[in-house]
């Protein structure tokens, strides 16, 4: 069986045999449960903890309407479930005391899936927004996946921070523009633009890198220009072929005279600027979704711990934060904000406290005793699950 489907099971279990868990569970919330009927009967649980259902206030054996009434409860937003199902919950959890444990578990899957999720959203919105020529949507995406992801690290007890891989992610394809012969003819046309064009550079050259090309090729080629341009030195298809020559493009194969005619042969009056703009476009879109694609690889990895995935995840952004910020400067608008905020310095939030407690409660006996004091007296034990007559 999934760790996940058991780990669902037995913190509903333990509920259902003790509901002074959901004291200790407040940080759990019904849609981190994966399965729907999970998630209605983990609802219908806390809501008649919080309207003081009249089982909370009996003492001795834990009346069966507690059951009764939650399997009810739940079975308004959800079909199938029926007490036959609550027993076998309830059967399924080991230890009631063990259910903040269970409830990490389910808040580690519930982490998981939803950094999958956000990120194929933001691999569809960048596709989209590829075709139609736009960035807004991917990211107005990416900015909602930041928060996520932001609002996840609090929720597991972590300050959000963005942190390599200890080992380097493997090596992944890179994402083909959504139109290739179009991305193509605009990168074209800019390189002929800035070799024939004089004092073009200077309108691209501060925001403008060679990996915003989508063929490496063109790329090496601004890459030359940009060299050029540096040095002060003069601009046009000589120069430009002999700088090529210079840093062994001609030699391994990369470039050929013949491409580099037709590169320049295809010059059109217009802007570097406007050019400069449609190929800084395409870059956006492509690292977006190569973004979402680690994205996703991460969430997959089921050994990744949620904080470990999660600043892994903000690192993962890092590259479209780069070109986004390049893209406002071309845009003369302003940077946008990292995206992970800072630690604060008033303390964590009572919710984050609480989950990190969950996490790492000592176990018995964890600390070594004083040798020079006596042992204290033993504190009274936790009383007994509560069972059902």
């Amino acid at each position: 069986m999934n760790p996940l489907n058991r780990a669902e099971q037995a913190v509903l279990g333990a509920v259902l045999l003790d509901p002074e868990q959901l004291t200790h569970l407040v940080w759990l919330a019904p849609d981190h449960f994966y399965r729907p009927v999970h998630q209605a009967l983990f609802g219908a649980l806390r809501k008649l903890s919080n309207d003081g259902h009249p089982a909370l206030s009996t003492h001795g054996p834990l009346p069966l309407s507690w059951v009764t009434d939650a399997v009810d409860e739940a079975g308004l937003h959800v079909r199938g479930l029926t007490a036959a199902y609550a027993h076998t919950l309830i059967q399924a959890c080991p230890h009631t005391e063990h259910a903040p444990v269970y409830g990490r578990m389910v808040l580690e899957g519930a982490i998981h899936r939803t950094v999958a999720q956000h990120a194929i959203r933001l691999h569809q919105a960048a596709r989209a927004d590829a075709v139609q020529g736009e960035v807004e949507e991917a990211l107005r995406t990416a900015d909602i996946l930041a928060g996520v992801l932001t609002d996840l690290a609090r929720r597991w007890g972590t300050d959000p921070r963005p942190v390599p891989p200890a080992a380097p992610a493997a090596a992944t394809d890179v994402p083909a523009p959504a139109r290739p012969d179009q991305v193509a003819e605009d990168e074209r046309f800019l390189l002929a633009v800035l070799t024939e064009q004089r004092g073009a550079m200077d309108e691209v050259v501060a925001w403008l890198r060679p990996g915003d090309f989508a063929d490496p090729t063109h790329g090496q080629l601004y890459r030359c220009l940009g060299a050029l341009h540096h040095r002060g030195e003069p601009i046009d298809r000589i120069t430009l072929l002999w700088e090529a020559q210079r840093r062994g493009l001609l030699a391994d194969g990369s470039l050929s005279g013949e491409q580099l005619t037709a590169v320049c042969e295809g010059m059109v009056p217009s802007s570097a600027d406007w050019f400069g703009h449609r190929v800084m476009r395409s870059s956006l879109t492509r690292t977006a979704a190569a973004s979402a694609r680690a994205i996703r690889a991460l969430a997959q990895d089921e050994a990744l711990g949620p904080g470990r995935l999660i600043n892994h995840a903000l690192h993962a952004l890092g590259p479209l934060d780069e070109v986004r910020a390049r893209w406002a400067t071309a845009n003369g608008t302003l940077a946008p904000k990292p995206t992970a905020s800072t630690p604060s310095t008033g303390g964590p939030p009572p919710a984050r406290v609480k989950a990190a407690r969950a996490r790492s409660t000592p176990h018995p006996g964890a600390s070594p005793p004083a040798p020079a004091k006596p042992v204290p007296a033993p504190t009274a034990a936790r009383p007994p699950s509560r069972s059902h007559p």
